[in-house]
């Protein structure tokens, strides 16, 4: 009943115009197979920096998959973690001298300025499960802003899509901004880029999609934005049973019969257009024989049944490519290996996004990297 009434209520949702944009050839790339650039593909390349992004676009992504955080003064900026990491970036120098945030490696990017994040050297470090990152030393974390101006200088058609997280914390809610702050704040930088339309929104806390599948109403004291918005719910081993992360669903309440169809109907009921699970994990069982995938045939034959799409994360195999996409039919694969899995795809007679000019993407790279 609960399934039933949850549906009435986001059924009922009212569907408005969207804001007033200048429109480019932003449908272009959405004819090809989604080879998504996780983190801009971080096994390729220093995680969600310009290089990041440029390397995604030579090596021919169908969509620049990131990260935004929120800084203490409200900035919106690319980057995973709700803090920073002495793994992935060191101090420099204080923004100010005798700052007592600093040194600002292990502090939380909600309790640090953009100024003070600027001082970063998030370029120098290469983590240790991607032995093949190329190093950008001195690389700083950029506002999603800064990162729309440098893809736009190398992709003057505005052909690239993009799939953009909100790294918020639905369980420990005073370690990253809120719902609203989220949303509001990343909605204005998608409303006001050329790429607006070529924007899946996406995230763990399911809050924030129904947040930005805006109609005016209001649902649990959410205010929405834009219902025409295409949203993509991530799911996991860690949320898969809290509701917390799902906007308070419990997916005992869907009729299944499998687990996995039970996520699809979970995403389906929050009005997502894709689902997005994790590709290589097994469900643990008290049984290790009765432990299941957690991406199945059946979660995707559900999610397409009831008219979404499913984009799993993170693959990086080959043989994970030929279960998602050859037998079960996936619709994109997120990875950290971008010009493996096109490379791949391509091979299987599918349809791929062309690679970006180098000469064009790196003459940008020099001069943005330089403006940040």
């Amino acid at each position: 009943m609960a399934y039933i009434a949850l549906l009435g209520i986001l059924g009922s949702f009212l569907v408005s115009a969207s804001p007033t944009q200048d429109t480019f050839s932003l449908n272009s790339n959405k004819k090809f197979y989604d080879v998504q650039a996780h983190r801009g593909g971080r096994g390729n390349t220093v995680e969600n920096t310009l290089p990041s992004f440029a390397w995604g676009l030579v090596d021919g992504s169908t969509t620049l998959e990131l990260d935004n955080g929120i800084t203490l003064d409200g900035e919106v900026i690319v980057w995973h973690d709700v803090g920073i990491m002495a793994e992935k970036c060191r101090d420099t120098d204080p923004v100010v001298p005798h700052d007592p945030m600093f040194p600002y490696v292990g502090k939380l990017v909600a309790n640090l300025t953009l100024a003070q994040i600027r001082t970063l050297d998030c370029g120098s470090q290469r983590q240790a499960n991607y032995p093949q990152q190329l190093l950008y030393p001195g690389a700083r974390i950029p506002t999603l802003k800064e990162v729309f101006d440098f893809v736009s200088c190398a992709d003057p058609s505005h052909r690239i899509l993009w799939n953009i997280e909100s790294k918020i914390d639905a369980r420990f809610r005073n370690r990253t901004a809120g719902v609203q702050d989220f949303v509001q704040k990343q909605y204005s930088v998608f409303r006001d880029s050329p790429y607006y339309r070529s924007i899946t929104y996406q995230s763990f806390d399911w809050r924030t999609l129904i947040a930005m599948k805006a109609s005016g109403l209001l649902i649990n004291d959410i205010q929405e934005l834009d219902p025409t918005i295409t949203t993509s719910a991530l799911i996991d081993e860690k949320t898969l049973f809290a509701s917390d992360w799902l906007a308070g669903l419990q997916l005992d309440n869907f009729p299944g019969p499998s687990l996995g169809e039970q996520m699809a109907q979970a995403a389906h009921a929050i009005k997502a257009n894709i689902l997005s699970p994790i590709a290589t994990v097994l469900i643990p069982s008290e049984d290790p024989s009765e432990s299941v995938k957690f991406t199945t045939q059946s979660l995707i034959d559900e999610a397409h049944r009831l008219g979404m799409q499913v984009k799993p994360w993170t693959a990086s195999r080959i043989f994970c490519f030929q279960l998602l996409l050859v037998r079960w039919g996936a619709d994109g694969i997120i990875t950290d290996y971008p010009n493996v899995v096109r490379r791949w795809v391509k091979q299987q007679g599918l349809s791929v996004a062309p690679k970006y000019p180098k000469q064009r993407v790196f003459s940008c790279l020099e001069k943005h990297m330089q403006r940040i």
